[in-house]
């Protein structure tokens, strides 16, 4: 088996878990500049920001499951620290961290 053929595979990497008071999150809704609306799995709907130092790395739709880190004096609003890549998100819902896709009706 030659090289290239093997990279052809996915690989299944483990994803970097939160920690502390850090919290997965989806996207729901983008607003202006670096602003978004994600909706956590602790219940809340956070108004989050992406930080100077990840705005060019960092390209965010929604739909995209993401780390929240809750600011400190305001936990209703935090910042996007990591988004994950759909490799890890499979790896996610797999070992029970994110859930499945609810049906709606």
């Amino acid at each position: 088996m030659s090289h290239e053929e093997e990279t052809n595979e996915p690989i299944i990497q483990r994803a970097p878990l939160p920690r502390g008071e850090e919290i997965i999150g989806v996207i729901e809704q983008r607003h202006g500049g670096n602003k978004m609306k994600v909706n956590c799995r602790d219940g809340k709907d956070r108004v989050c920001r992406v930080p100077g130092r990840l705005k060019r790395a960092l390209w965010l739709r929604p739909g995209d499951v993401v780390i929240v880190e809750p600011w400190e004096l305001d936990k209703d609003k935090g910042d996007v620290i990591l988004k994950y890549k759909p490799a890890q998100i499979n790896w996610l819902k797999q070992n029970g961290y994110l859930e499945t896709e609810s049906e709606e009706f």
